[in-house]
C-alpha cells in the first residue's frame, strides 16, 4: 500500500499493530529522515556516523559503556615520498613492443619488474582510536531505549531510562566550529558520572594525559612500505560539567555527580600539504577550543544545524510511504528484499547526501574509500583514493543533488596531483603535462601500484578532469573555469604526447594500459587501447575544446586536440552483440564475464557518448553487455549498474537493482554500503542512480522521468540541478509527470524532453518556468 499525504497520519496511528508495546515511543518518532535502532551497536557497521568534514565519529550508543570511534582526515601512514621508478622510462618501449606482438604475459612481467612505483603500495588512511565513556553504577536500560541519527538535523542521539532516570546523549560533527560535540543530560540533577579514556590501536603507542579539564591523546602515525612515519597528531577534548566535580589522573578524566556534561572533541595532525608536515597540532587544537570557551551547546547546535540544513534541505525527496517505514532501520533493511518500502529508498538517497556533507567540505580532504570513517590502522584497500571508479563515484551525486561546494576538496586534490603527476609524466613517459594511475593517497603519489595487472592504467587523472569540467558545466562560473582549465589542459597534453598508433588498427591508443581490473583472457589484463581509455580521453579532449571556445586562446593546441580526437579508436560491437571492452573481440574469453567493473560502459555513464536516443545501436550493445555481466555484484558495482540501467531508460530493471543494493547483503545495519567490507562509494552511487531515474542532464538536454519505475507511481524530487546552471523540480502522480519547474541560475536556452515530447525553454537568470503535459505534449504553463 502506497501512502498519500492524506493517509500518512492514519498509518502512523496504526503503529502499534507493527511492533510490541515497549517500542511505541520510538515508533512515534519515526520519520523519513531518520535512522534508528532499538539496541546499541555491537559491530562497527552498526554504529552511526557524524562528521564535520575533517573529523568523523562513529557512535555505538552503549549504556554503561559508550564508544566513539574517531578519525581525522589527514591521519595517514608514512610521510612525503616520491614513488618514481627510475627504470620505468627505459622499459616503456619494450613493454609497448611486447603488447603489440601479443606477448601480454611477458609485457606484464616486465612492467612488474621495472615499470611500477617504488614502493609498490601506497599509504593507508588510519584511525585515531576510541574515546571511551564509562558510566559507573549505571544499570541496564529500559525498554524505551532508542539510538537514532536525524540526518536532517545532523544529530545522533541515544536515549533510555535506567534506575528511574531518563538519559539523553547527543552528538554532532560541526563544520562551522570544527569539532565533534557531545552533550550528556539526565532528568535528575547530579545523575551524570562518567570516566573518559582514550584507546588507540596505533603501534606508535600514543600517550594519553590530563591537562586541567582537557583529556589529550598525542602521538605519531605509523610507517608503511618503507616510508617513515612523519606525522604528529593530537586529539584533545575539552570537558565542561554543570554541577558535580571534574578530576583527572593517569590518562583518565572523571566527572562525578554532574547535571550536564559537554565534550568538545578536536583533532589535528602536523600535515599542511602533501610535501609539508611542519604543522603544530597542539597549537591548532588549543586555538580552536579557546575560541569556543564560552560557546554553549545551544549555539553550537544551532549554528551546526543551520550550516548543515543550508546544504541538506536544498533537495526534497518522496517516493511514497508504506507501513514498513515505521520499523527500525536495521529491520527495514533485513526485510527490504521482500517488502514494499519506497521510503527506504528515499532515506538511502538522502543518507548519501548526508554522508557527503559530513565527509567532504571546503578545506577538508576529499571523501576516500570510507568517506572519513575508518576504525583500522590499515584500512581495506588502504582507504585510499581509488580513481579507476571509486573516488569518482563518491562525487557523482554532488552536482545534480545541489551540493557543488562539496566538490572543492576533489578539485584541490586534482591540483595537487597535477604537480606530482607532472614529475611522474616526465620521468616515466618523457611527456609533457601530468599523469595519475589508478590510486593516489594523502601524499599525492601518482605512480602505478599494486601490480601491473591492476595499476598500469594512465587515465585516472583524465577521469578526474571530467569532474573539474562538470563543476563548471553545472554552475557556469567562467572565473572558476579560468582557474582550473590549466589542470585539464595539462592532462590533455600528456595524452597528446603518449598516445601511439595501434599497428593493427591504425588508430591512436593508450599503451600500455588495462581495462580496470579485468583479465582479458590472453595472459593478463595489460593491453593497448581499452575501450574505457578511449572514451575518457575523448571526453577530456572534447571538454578542453569546449573550454577553449569559452575562454579563447590557443589555436595550435585546439588543432592538435582535434587531430588526435579524430584518430581515437572508435567503439566496436562484438560478435555477440556486446560493446567490446578491448580493441579485439575478447569479451567472451575474459577470465570473469561477470566482472564487477563495467569499465567499457563509461561512455553510457557517467559520460553521454552513448545513449538510447543519439547512438541506439551502441546503447543496445551496452545493454547486451550488462545482461551478460549480471546485476548482483559488489555494492559499488551494483550502484554503477543502477546508473547504467537508468541511462538505458529501464526504470523497473533499475529498481530491481536498487532492491539488491538496499538488501542486507549489500547494506549494513547503519546503511553503510557493503562491498563487502564497507566502501562508501556504493552509497553515493545509489543516490546518483536514483537521481538518474528521475532526471538526466546529458547530450545538451534535460530528461524528465526517463526511468521512472512502476514501484514509485507518485512522488517528487525538488531542488535538483541540470547542466547549464538550472534548477529542476520534478513531481509526478499515477506514473505520469505532474509538473516540472525550471529555475535559471544563469541565462540560457534548455531543451527539455519527456516521453518523446521535446520543448525548448529560454530563461534569463532568476527566471522560472513551469512545465506540464497537455494532450501528450510538454508545454510551458
Amino acid at each position: 500500500m502506497t501512502l498519500t499525504r492524506r493517509s500518512t497520519l492514519a498509518v502512523l496511528g496504526a503503529a502499534s499493530a507493527l511492533t510490541a508495546a515497549p517500542a511505541r515511543a520510538a515508533q512515534a518518532k519515526a520519520g523519513p529522515l531518520r535512522l534508528w535502532c532499538r539496541q546499541p551497536a555491537k559491530e562497527w557497521v552498526e554504529a552511526l556516523p557524524v562528521g564535520s568534514g575533517k573529523l568523523g565519529a562513529m557512535i555505538f550508543g552503549g549504556v554503561a559503556a559508550e564508544r566513539l570511534q574517531l578519525n581525522e582526515d589527514t591521519l595517514w601512514a608514512g610521510g612525503p615520498y616520491e614513488p618514481i621508478n627510475p627504470e620505468a622510462n627505459g622499459a616503456l618501449p619494450e613493454i609497448r613492443r611486447l603488447i603489440n606482438a601479443g606477448e601480454y604475459a611477458k609485457a606484464t612481467e616486465l612492467a612488474d619488474a621495472k615499470f611500477m612505483g617504488s614502493p609498490k603500495r601506497q599509504m593507508s588512511y588510519q584511525t585515531i582510536g576510541d574515546l571511551k565513556l564509562d558510566f559507573p553504577g549505571l544499570g541496564e536500560a529500559g525498554a524505551d531505549y532508542v539510538r537514532d541519527l536525524d540526518i536532517d538535523g545532523a544529530l545522533a542521539a541515544t536515549s533510555f531510562t535506567a534506575g528511574g532516570v531518563r538519559y539523553l546523549r547527543e552528538v554532532i560533527g560541526s563544520a562551522p566550529d570544527g569539532v565533534i560535540a557531545v552533550r550528556l543530560t539526565a532528568s535528575k540533577k547530579g545523575a551524570i558520572s562518567v570516566d573518559l579514556t582514550f584507546a588507540s590501536p596505533l603501534k606508535s603507542k600514543p600517550v594519553s594525559s590530563v591537562e586541567g579539564n582537557h583529556l589529550v591523546l598525542a602521538g605519531a602515525n605509523e610507517p608503511s612500505q618503507g616510508i617513515d612515519a612523519k606525522l604528529k597528531f593530537e586529539c584533545r577534548i575539552d570537558v565542561r560539567a554543570k554541577g558535580g566535580k571534574v578530576s583527572g589522573q593517569s590518562g583518565v578524566l572523571s566527572v562525578k555527580g554532574a547535571d550536564e556534561v559537554l565534550l568538545l572533541i578536536t583533532a589535528a595532525t602536523s600535515y599542511k600539504r602533501y610535501d609539508d608536515v611542519s604543522g603544530d597540532p597542539t597549537a591548532l587544537n588549543k586555538a580552536k577550543l579557546a575560541k569556543l570557551a564560552t560557546k554553549p551547546w545551544t549555539e553550537l547546535l544551532a549554528e551546526h544545524q543551520a550550516d548543515h540544513r543550508g546544504l541538506f534541505r536544498r533537495v526534497s525527496v518522496d517516493f511514497g510511504r508504506t507501513r514498513a517505514d515505521l520499523l527500525p532501520t536495521d529491520e527495514r533493511i533485513k526485510q527490504s528484499p521482500t517488502t514494499d518500502d519506497p521510503s527506504l529508498a528515499a532515506l538511502y538517497y538522502q543518507y548519501g547526501r548526508y554522508l557527503l556533507i559530513a565527509c567532504s567540505r571546503p578545506g577538508s580532504q576529499p571523501a576516500n574509500l570510507q568517506g572519513v570513517w575508518n576504525d583500522k590502522t590499515f584500512a581495506p584497500w588502504g582507504g585510499k583514493y581509488t580513481i579507476n571508479i571509486n573516488t569518482e563515484m563518491n562525487y557523482w551525486p554532488a552536482e545534480p543533488t545541489s551540493l557543488p561546494e562539496l566538490v572543492e576538496p576533489l578539485i584541490a586534490l586534482v591540483k595537487d596531483i597535477s604537480e606530482t603527476g607532472a614529475r611522474m609524466a616526465k620521468a616515466m613517459y618523457g611527456a609533457r603535462g601530468w599523469v595519475t594511475h589508478h590510486n593516489t593517497d594523502l601524499w599525492r603519489a601518482t605512480a602505478p601500484i599494486d601490480g601491473a595487472k591492476f595499476g598500469v592504467w594512465p587515465t585516472g587523472g583524465a577521469w578526474l578532469c571530467k569532474h573539474v569540467w562538470d563543476h563548471y558545466d553545472y554552475g557556469r562560473d567562467q572565473a572558476y573555469l579560468e582557474r582550473v582549465y590549466p589542470l585539464m589542459k595539462g592532462s590533455a597534453r600528456f595524452f597528446l604526447d603518449t598516445l601511439v598508433v595501434d599497428p593493427k588498427f591504425g588508430v591512436l591508443v593508450t599503451n600500455p594500459s588495462i581495462s580496470p581490473e579485468n583479465n582479458h583472457g590472453y595472459g593478463s589484463s595489460i593491453v593497448a587501447g581499452p575501450t574505457m581509455d578511449q572514451a575518457i580521453v575523448r571526453d577530456l579532449f572534447e571538454n578542453c575544446l569546449k573550454a577553449e571556445a569559452i575562454l579563447g586562446g590557443d589555436e595550435d593546441f585546439v588543432a592538435e586536440l582535434k587531430t588526435a580526437r579524430d584518430k581515437l579508436a572508435p567503439y566496436k560491437i562484438g560478435k555477440d552483440g556486446q560493446l567490446q571492452e578491448w580493441q579485439e573481440d575478447w569479451d567472451a574469453d575474459a577470465s570473469d564475464i561477470h566482472h564487477r567493473h563495467v569499465s567499457h560502459l563509461y561512455g553510457l555513464f557517467p559520460s553521454d557518448q552513448i545513449s538510447i536516443d543519439t547512438t541506439p545501436k551502441l546503447a543496445a550493445a551496452a545493454k547486451t553487455t550488462l545482461v551478460t555481466r549480471g546485476d548482483l555484484s559488489t555494492g559499488w558495482a551494483i550502484a554503477w549498474r543502477l546508473n547504467l540501467w537508468s541511462r538505458l531508460g529501464d526504470g523497473d530493471h533499475a529498481h530491481g537493482i536498487l532492491k539488491l543494493l538496499l538488501g542486507p547483503e549489500r547494506t549494513y545495519p547503519n546503511m553503510f554500503d557493503a562491498h563487502p567490507p564497507f566502501q562508501i562509494d556504493g552509497n553515493f552511487g545509489g543516490t546518483s542512480g536514483m537521481t538518474e531515474m528521475i532526471l538526466q542532464s546529458r547530450n545538451a538536454r534535460i530528461y524528465l522521468l526517463p526511468a521512472l519505475p512502476s514501484a514509485w507511481p507518485t512522488g517528487h524530487i525538488t531542488g535538483l540541478r541540470a547542466r547549464g546552471a538550472v534548477g529542476v523540480d520534478v513531481r509526478w502522480a499515477g506514473g505520469r509527470l505532474s509538473e516540472a519547474v525550471l529555475t535559471a541560475k544563469a541565462e540560457g536556452e534548455h531543451t527539455v524532453v519527456h516521453a518523446g515530447s521535446t520543448l525548448k525553454v529560454a530563461l534569463k537568470k532568476g527566471q522560472t518556468a513551469r512545465l506540464v503535459v497537455r494532450n501528450g505534449a510538454l508545454v510551458r504553463a
